[in-house]
């Protein structure tokens, strides 16, 4: 690696069970508060921000195998240092994951894919309308979060796709400022989209998860997924959409329960 990057993370439950969540794109590893709560007793999560997004670190550039090299580094020094965990990624953190799995196999017992496949992303196509209507706010200018939200409201209408960005939006010294690295990830769209030649499959057990009214799992993604892991159960969540753990929480809980046990 040609750069070095504090991944920030911070660690909920007390269980003797380790297991690692990934966020998705502008998302932060806070947005798994609720399940690793839910799975408290059994399992230490830790809840990661990715770099270029929350309290991490950013990079130059933007690329699947540097972020999976930062994160794999980042958990072989503490979180995995005294043998495999379990990895959860959801969209984008589960296309860093699945890169992660892939190069670093030593460190992952078992793998949860959701609702992301190895392959090109229609989905992020969304993002090209969020995040250029987030970098239109003029920051300098604003008063509160209130009033963003406002602002994005013609543009957004949907109120919870506002507080889900809106959450990346702080205030400090010299006024508001977004948390992730807005302008890479605006301008490394087709990137994020896409899934990067690895030269590798992993054996391990591998559970991938969609969500039954989301678009982002295809028939035809299949076969890329099981050339990549031979030991992929595919499974569907009935009434979720793309963000299967805040839409079913407790059928995902049960999902990775299931899962994850030994």
């Amino acid at each position: 690696m040609s750069q070095s990057v504090e991944i920030h993370s911070r660690v909920v439950g007390q269980g003797g069970r380790k297991v690692v969540f990934l966020h998705g794109l502008m998302g932060q590893g806070k947005n798994f508060t609720t399940i690793a709560k839910a799975l408290e007793l059994d399992y230490s999560s830790l809840l990661v921000d990715l770099p270029n997004h929350g309290r991490s670190g950013w990079t130059d550039d933007f690329g699947y195998v540097e972020m999976a090299e930062l994160v794999a580094a980042d958990l072989a020094a503490d979180f995995a240092s005294d043998g495999p965990i379990d990895l959860v990624g959801h969209s984008l953190g589960g296309k860093v994951a699945m890169v992660l799995a892939l190069r670093h196999p030593e460190l992952i017992r078992r793998l949860v894919i959701v609702d992301i496949a190895p392959a090109a992303s229609n989905g992020v196509d969304d993002f090209v309308h969020l995040l250029g209507s987030l970098s239109a706010l003029d920051l300098a200018a604003l008063t509160s979060r209130g009033e963003a939200d406002e602002q994005l409201a013609e543009d957004i209408p949907k109120a919870s796709v506002r507080g889900f960005l809106l959450q990346n939006l702080q205030r400090g010294a010299d006024g508001w400022q977004w948390r992730p690295n807005l302008d890479l990830l605006r301008n490394s769209l087709s990137e994020i989209g896409g899934f990067p030649e690895i030269g590798a499959t992993n054996d391990g057990p591998v559970l991938w998860l969609a969500g039954g009214d989301s678009p982002y799992i295809k028939p035809e993604h299949t076969p890329a997924m099981r050339a990549l892991f031979p030991s992929t159960v595919k499974a569907t969540i009935k009434g979720a959409g793309h963000w299967v753990h805040s839409e079913q929480p407790e059928a995902f809980v049960n999902a990775l329960r299931t899962f994850l046990k030994d």
